[in-house]
This record gives C-alpha cells, structure tokens and sequence, in this order.
C-alpha cells in the first residue's frame, strides 16, 4: 500500500525510530537499511523491504521507481515522508532520500552448508560495527560463505553494521554462536581453523590453507584468547614492518582472506 505520512508523533514512526536499538530490533526482527545501492543490492540478492520509506516531492530513479512497484506488488507500505522526518528516521542531518525496513536473516550453525564457499570469516568478539561491516563487504569481495560472530560481538543489523557493508549483509550468511557451539559445529565435518595472532611465527603466506578454510579474527583490543588459539588447525602472523604491531581486525582479515583466496586461484 502507498500512502503518505506528516505527522512526527505516528506510532509506526516512533516504531521505526526505535529500531535503531538493539532491543527493538530483536524483538521485532527488523532492520533499517539506508540508500538506494544497498538497496538495489538487497534486491539483487533476492531481498524486498516490508516496508520503503522515501522523501516526498523529487524526481526518482528508475531503479527506485522498480524497487517500489516490487515492493507494492509483494504487498509491501511505501510510505512519503518529509525530509525532516527521514532524518528523524535516520538519525542523521543530512539522510539518504530512501530507507527500506527488512526482516532480520540470521541463520544458524546446522542451516550452514560449509561446502557451499571454500572461504568462511570467523569473528571473536568483535566490537565495532564499522569493522563487523567491513568483514561483511570483504568476505563478499572473496566470494566467502558467510560471517560467524562468536560470542558477544557488535550487532550486524545495527545501522552503522550495515552502511559499513555496502549491502553485503543481504549476500553473506550470518550466525552467532558461542564458541562452544562453533567448535563442536565445525569439529562435526571438514573445515580448516585459521587463526591470526601475534604468538606465532608462520607466516601467512607460508602456510597451505585447504577449503573449507575458516579465518578467525579476534577481538579489536585483545586478539583471540589463549584457550580459542589452542583449538586452531593452525595460527599465521601477518608480518609488520613499521612501528606498530598489528593491522585492524577487518584490514588484517581482508590480508587473510586474499591471501587464502590467491592460493586456490593457484
């Protein structure tokens, strides 16, 4: 259904703003997606808002104008609202002019077909929903299966998780577990562990990874914990040759996965 909203205090309104929290968004199971690209990427990857919100009064894409009339024939809401209002909606000033509300599609371990990518990313705690997003993107770049979060990491269907993904979360499978339930899941049938740490010194272009390979990234701050590292197939280091000491966690798991992704195009 199309139809127009104006006033800022309409209950869907406040419902959408309040997917923002992490809160409302589990227990609604819906998210904010912001922009046309990473909607046309959604689509693209079989994936329809429930609900499109645009800016009323301006000329349309002619991808846009699709998306909608797909959006209208699933039975979707696209609804106009002000520019005040989307920012609002958006929690930014200067807000794209079109925002999609999609159902959470997070899967689970025993949903997974490992053999369905030669190359998985693994994430141990990680916290910062710009990195968790970056993954995403990268392990779309390498033709990855999916992101597993291990234990509490950062939401993905946060906003900041999504933007950072450049629609990526619509073509990666997501899952988080604990990592108890990771390792007896992947204990369970072929899989190789990798693991990066600065308590090695393989190098990582030095080791021979076979598929499926499993890269496992670990906190921003603290890296892997000792036992996590103990359980790994095998641990590779990135070689530093300036001051510091360690690359980002998604600049070091993009590192990674070229690097394993170059060894089976070989």
């Amino acid at each position: 259904m199309r139809r127009e909203i104006t006033g800022y205090s309409n209950p869907l309104l406040k419902h959408i703003r309040s997917l923002r929290e992490k809160k409302h968004r589990k227990r609604a199971g819906q998210f904010l997606a912001e922009g046309l690209r990473i909607m046309a990427e959604a689509r693209d990857a079989g994936y329809l808002p429930e609900m499109l919100f645009r800016v009323t009064g301006r000329d349309l894409h002619p991808l846009e104008k699709k998306i909608e009339n797909e959006v209208l024939a699933a039975h979707g809401d696209v609804i106009e609202v002000s520019a005040d209002i989307m920012s609002k909606l958006s929690g930014k000033d200067n807000p794209q002019a079109i925002v999609g509300i999609y159902r959470d599609h997070g899967t689970t371990l025993n949903k997974i077909d490992r053999d369905a990518a030669p190359i998985w990313l693994v994430a141990q705690a990680m916290r910062d929903p710009g990195n968790l997003g970056t993954m995403l993107r990268t392990g779309d770049a390498v033709g990855a299966g999916g992101l597993i979060l291990i234990d509490d990491c950062t939401d993905p269907f946060a906003v900041e998780s999504v933007r950072a993904s450049m629609g990526a979360i619509f073509t990666q499978k997501l899952v988080q577990c604990s990592w108890d339930e990771f390792t007896l899941w992947l204990r369970g049938g072929k899989g190789q562990l990798v693991g990066t740490s600065l308590q090695t010194d393989t190098d990582y272009q030095a080791y021979r990874y076979h598929a499926p390979c499993f890269i496992l990234t670990g906190n921003e701050a603290q890296g892997l914990p000792a036992e996590y590292t103990a359980t790994c197939d095998m641990l590779v280091k990135i070689p530093m040759r300036g001051q510091a000491d360690s690359l980002n966690a998604a600049v070091a798991t993009a590192v990674m996965a070229y690097e394993v992704l170059n060894q089976f195009r070989r």
